[in-house]
């Protein structure tokens, strides 16, 4: 095999991680097997594993080596980047099954980021978001009349693979920035049922996002629930 340098490398065990070919808790090759598969010097190889446990994929485990780590779920800044490159904002091995659409009133967690008052008709599309099969979230998003109008699409209970950015498309404005407000709560029946948790002490992490186009709207507000043990992955860069 050619000689390669550390991205590849690392993208290599990022799309194994992606796809669930090294599940949480794997150990990951010895770096002297990297560096003979690859035709890399230690260097390399090391660089390349610091890629991952960077973005939060893997950590050292003193006596075992390193490992990959538990279920994750990506921001929303990771998806957008993700949309932009692919066209989708599914990860790999990521899959959407929409649960409903439908209108319901805006509720008291949702009203107020949508700036509507309690009980004005908005569109909600729940959908379950699985990797090779297994639960990582539930997702609730709710639109504006506006958005809908613009984007009829989303009223269909079909993933779009990009809903935001299908919306800010037909709109003709770009997405600009998002709150993601996170917190723990203990879970409903119905989240349960969905995410496959069966502990009876079972907790959640719940994360409400709400996205702003650059003129101010509001495109949408999303509730995204998952298990208490997934990794919410934020890797954001600090460079100037």
């Amino acid at each position: 095999m050619a000689q390669m340098g550390y991205a590849t490398i690392a993208a290599h065990y990022r799309q194994q991680i992606q796809d669930g070919a090294l599940a949480p808790g794997d150990v990951m090759p010895p770096l002297r097997e990297v560096c003979e598969q690859f035709g890399v010097a230690d260097t390399t190889a090391n660089r390349a594993y610091r890629v991952l446990a960077r973005e939060g994929l893997t950590l050292p485990k003193p006596g075992v080596g390193t490992v990959v780590t538990g279920p994750f779920s990506n921001n929303i800044s990771a998806r957008v980047r993700l949309h932009q490159q692919t066209g989708t904002a599914l990860d790999g091995g990521e899959t959407s099954h929409v649960l409903e659409t439908g209108t319901v009133g805006a509720d008291e967690l949702v009203a107020p980021r949508l700036g509507v008052d309690p009980g004005t008709p908005v569109h909600v599309r729940r959908r379950i978001v699985s990797r090779s099969g297994t639960p990582v979230h539930l997702s609730s998003s709710y639109y504006p009349a506006y958005v809908i109008a613009a984007a009829p699409e989303l009223a269909d209970a079909v993933s779009t693979g990009g809903s935001r950015e299908l919306a800010a498309e037909r709109l003709g404005v770009d997405q600009d920035h998002v709150l993601e407000e996170v917190t723990s709560r203990l879970p409903t029946v119905e989240e349960k049922e969905a995410l496959g948790l069966t502990a009876g002490d079972a907790v959640v992490t719940q994360v409400v996002r709400t996205v702003h186009l650059a003129d101010g709207r509001v495109v949408e507000v999303a509730v995204k629930v998952s298990g208490g043990s997934t990794v919410l992955r934020w890797n954001t860069s600090l460079g100037g």
